[in-house]
């Protein structure tokens, strides 16, 4: 197909996807509007200017419900921003960062800190499918669940499998998340974590670096599943990192994705940092990379360190 071809038939089905997504009294509007102006009659300035008033009027009606919907998006952009924990979390023995960057207003990734007890804490960190607002609520969801769970199971394999069967009964068809929930206490190096479906965590042990296993089925993909709690003893020094794919699945200009090699070396080569500084040198990294071109995907990360 020549490309004059390929254009027409690019416009017409972009017209049409247009015009489905008109309301019944806008696409009779709309194609009274056309009609209109090219109806042949001997009074062609007024048949014009009506033809183009009631275009017009269905461009301003649309216009007025994308900037209502801009209006909700940011109210629920505010909403979701107030989930997120309110400072930088403090456990003694530890030092925390979090940080959550959505793609557009509202998105799919969760990143929070719960304290359990006196002593101990959850971290969490997920990636919810799709994007938008219905991943955003569906976030929502999952981060009132954990909530509510987490203090009442000692056990990580068991407290996935309940998250997921509440999950899985509650959202729709070809829906899932992946999630990673640490669980820490004050002066211990001594953690246990559960991995559904995420990406790997990393471990940064002095210039040595430890990638994790991915774990079990991510959440939502099946009623029942099973995981394992995993135990994991860090030194004074040490990191462990969890990353949502708005990292490694950056682009740039030319369509490469900035990589989990690319991160795994940055980690590696840098010299003992403070969390958020260790985090904004990522972050760095990846806007050099993308060249501050527009994020496709939501973006987080946690990085905690054990201080002994």
């Amino acid at each position: 197909m020549g490309s004059v071809s390929r254009g027409i038939r690019a416009f017409f089905w972009i017209l049409k996807a247009l015009i489905l997504k008109l309301t019944p009294f806008r696409r009779l509007l709309f194609f009274l509007g056309i009609a209109i102006l090219l109806l042949e009659t001997t009074d062609s300035n007024n048949r014009t200017l009506i033809g183009l008033f009631l275009l017009i009027f269905l461009i301003l009606l649309e216009l007025k419900d994308k900037l209502f919907a801009r209006g909700e998006l940011e109210e629920g952009r505010k909403v979701q921003l107030s989930l997120l924990p309110e400072e930088i979390p403090k456990v003694e023995g530890w030092s925390i960062w979090l940080y959550s960057q959505p793609a557009k207003e509202v998105g799919g990734d969760l990143i929070d800190f719960l304290q359990i007890s006196e002593k101990s804490f959850g971290v969490v960190l997920g990636d919810v499918s799709g994007k938008g607002l219905g991943a955003a609520l569906l976030m929502a969801k999952l981060q009132a669940t954990i909530r509510a769970l987490a203090p009442e199971f000692n056990s990580l394999s068991t407290l996935g499998s309940k998250v997921n069967s509440i999950f899985y009964r509650d959202i729709s068809a070809n829906s899932f998340a992946s999630l990673i929930y640490a669980a820490i206490e004050s002066k211990s190096g001594k953690l246990k974590l559960f991995n559904a479906g995420h990406l790997p965590p990393i471990i940064k042990r002095g210039k040595s670096i430890e990638e994790l296993s991915k774990g079990s089925l991510a959440l939502g993909l099946a009623d029942k599943s099973h995981y394992e709690e995993k135990e994991i003893e860090l030194s004074s020094g040490d990191y462990l990192i969890f990353y949502s794919d708005g990292i490694t699945e950056s682009q740039n200009a030319f369509a490469e994705f900035y990589g989990k090699e690319r991160l795994i070396k940055l980690i590696e080569k840098s010299e003992p940092l403070e969390p958020e500084i260790l985090g904004n040198k990522i972050l760095n990294s990846v806007s050099l990379f993308r060249n501050d071109d527009p994020r496709q995907d939501d973006l987080s990360i946690a990085i905690l360190k054990y201080n002994g």
